[in-house]
């Protein structure tokens, strides 16, 4: 199979200044003399892994979405991502679930990452416990233990993502809904919350099951792995048609 459009260069990012149409994988293969090269986000490398090998291993359709410093997923369609048309396909965290809500980095307002991320649900925990060191992991602790002000930080969260899900249902209709990512390590003290407001949401919408990923942190590198493979494979292809 073809290395995916969005593997061939930088597009532009605002985190690289200067970075703009920088054919980056060009430069890497001529640096490394020649050796194959593939890039990726690392999300959709993630969900990449998760699809073929993780969670959503015989999906031919399933969302991978990420819960971290913000929130990406990856849309994977029979084995592989769907980068669209600009590299930005599952940019989940951006959508407004919160018209009108905490400005996002991004230029708008309301962005689901500002309301269901680990940063986010650590910034509301700090601020909800008094505790300015208090981070996700130390909010999902207190939920279980029962804490009345981590329980209305958590389900805030809970309600903010399940809102943006059911948008992302609606659109890509997946068979396999995986959640990976730091805040996804609280287990059930998120996933119990959230399946029920999904149910409470969907109307026509067919819900998928919602798993946890299971690769966690490896998932990114195993992706990248499983694209140079991808790599390898269409050159040897290639090399084989010309020859014969």
């Amino acid at each position: 199979m073809p290395p995916p459009s969005w593997a061939s260069s930088v597009r532009r990012s605002a985190r690289t200044p200067g970075w703009r149409d920088l054919p980056l994988r060009r430069l890497l293969g001529e640096r490394l003399d020649g050796v194959p090269v593939a890039l990726g986000h690392d999300v959709r490398t993630g969900g990449l892994a998760e699809g073929r090998i993780g969670a959503g291993r015989g999906a031919d359709r399933f969302l991978f979405v990420a819960l971290g410093t913000g929130i990406a997923g990856a849309i994977g369609i029979d084995g592989t991502v769907e980068a669209g048309a600009h590299g930005f396909a599952g940019e989940i965290g951006h959508v407004v679930v919160r018209p009108g809500g905490a400005p996002c980095p991004c230029g708008q307002r309301g962005c689901l990452e500002r309301f269901a991320s680990a940063a986010a649900v650590s910034a509301a925990w700090a601020r909800a416990s008094g505790n300015p060191e208090a981070d996700g992991a130390d909010c999902a602790r207190a939920v279980a233990a029962g804490d009345a002000r981590a329980a209305a930080v958590w389900q805030e969260a809970v309600d903010a993502l399940a809102d943006g899900l059911v948008t992302a249902l609606t659109l890509l209709d997946p068979g396999v809904l995986v959640v990976g990512g730091g805040l996804a390590e609280a287990g059930e003290t998120l996933f119990a919350p959230l399946r029920t407001a999904l149910e409470q949401r969907v109307t026509f919408q067919k819900l998928p099951p919602l798993v946890p990923a299971a690769l966690g942190d490896t998932a990114g590198c195993l992706g990248a792995g499983l694209l140079a493979w991808d790599l390898l494979e269409t050159d040897i292809t290639v090399r084989s048609e010309v020859t014969t």
